[in-house]
């Protein structure tokens, strides 16, 4: 009883407001099915950190055990990377490299947050860490936010995730905005045929070798996501290649979810920093759509074939959501227009732009 009445008496405005917080991402998750996997055990941590004299964080305490040994040594994100690649099929951006031309332009966002951000106050580290959060990938955002930022570790894994879950709703008044009802309706060809399995297997070894030779920094990211890859293409471990989609998959991201938790106690999570990083989120998912849609039209001004303005705002790397969201808006403006397979070389693209991003922001800050 005198513990119980110690700790109600430990109870500060501050954790009660981050207990709401957590119930409304518990809500969010089941409710609204906004990126549940991650929210709900991170709505639920979050919980656990600010209940006074909580057991959970702490020297000893399960979650701050966990944050050393899965986030500290970016263990955990790297995992999930694993998972990653070994549920993308590069396919339909092997039949056509040229849509990674648009997961390059649509990482635009990144570089215009981190100069907002750095003209906001925040220190040039900060400000990286703030941007990344336009890889719309949420492990490379953990991973680079730890590296530099780990005092902004819980807000900007929040925004990452929540406006990865928000795509369907942030992206379509951007790309009204700057496309018109022609461009919206314009159809594209999809290369039939298959890709070789040879093609299929060199395809991760070469962009890990590549990209390793160009931007070092990157090497972990893009290593792990290509091994997952090559798991799933080697097509003689199948039964790893499932386990990484599964199990592996599963398991690391409970615990990173509930793990980054450790880093929502009010204390830190309730400043007029978290607001300013929830609006340079969405500032940098922006402008990232507004880059692909724009790249795309200008390469429409070169070409004889026309490319579907909306398919480069599926640079982003908030795979596959985003190609679904093109393919909806194309359907809308024309019932016979089908642009999911295009959307999704797109698509696969950006998965692999954004890992690089945030190779390059990693070599320029080391």
């Amino acid at each position: 009883m005198e513990i119980m009445l110690s700790a109600l008496a430990q109870f500060q405005l501050s954790q009660l407001i981050m207990i709401v917080v957590g119930i409304v991402l518990i809500w969010l998750a089941i409710s609204k099915k906004y990126e549940p996997a991650l929210l709900l055990p991170i709505g639920f941590g979050t919980i656990l950190t600010n209940i006074p004299m909580s057991a959970a964080i702490g020297e000893h305490g399960p979650l701050t055990v966990l944050f050393k040994a899965g986030i500290d040594t970016e263990l955990f994100p790297l995992l999930i990377f694993i998972a990653i690649g070994a549920m993308i099929d590069f396919t339909p951006l092997l039949k056509n490299p040229f849509m990674l031309l648009f997961g390059a332009a649509a990482q635009f966002g990144i570089f215009v947050t981190i100069v907002v951000a750095a003209a906001w106050g925040f220190d040039i580290k900060e400000a990286a860490s703030i941007g990344i959060i336009g890889a719309a990938d949420g492990p490379t955002s953990i991973y680079v936010a730890n590296r530099f930022a780990p005092n902004l570790l819980g807000p900007i894994s929040v925004a990452a995730y929540s406006y990865m879950a928000l795509v369907p709703i942030i992206q379509p008044p951007v790309i009204k905005a700057l496309t018109t009802s022609k461009e919206r309706k314009i159809r594209m060809d999809y290369h039939s045929g298959d890709v070789s399995q040879t093609v299929k297997i060199l395809f991760p070894i070469a962009i890990t070798i590549v990209a390793g030779i160009f931007v070092p920094a990157s090497l972990a990211l893009i290593g792990f996501l290509m091994f997952g890859n090559l798991l799933r293409e080697c097509k003689v471990l199948d039964s790893l290649s499932k386990s990484a989609q599964n199990e592996l998959g599963n398991i690391v991201t409970i615990l990173l979810g509930i793990t980054i938790a450790s880093k929502m106690q009010g204390e830190y999570f309730l400043r007029p920093q978290t607001l300013f990083i929830l609006v340079l989120g969405l500032v940098a998912f922006i402008f990232d759509t507004a880059g692909g849609v724009l790249f795309a039209k200008l390469l429409n001004l070169l070409r004889k074939d026309k490319v579907n303005p909306m398919i480069g705002a599926c640079g982003i790397s908030a795979f596959p959501m985003s190609a679904r969201v093109i393919h909806q808006m194309g359907q809308k403006e024309d019932p016979f227009n089908f642009l999911l397979m295009p959307a999704v070389s797109v698509n696969v693209s950006g998965q692999i732009s954004s890992v690089i991003a945030g190779g390059i922001i990693l070599s320029l800050l080391a």
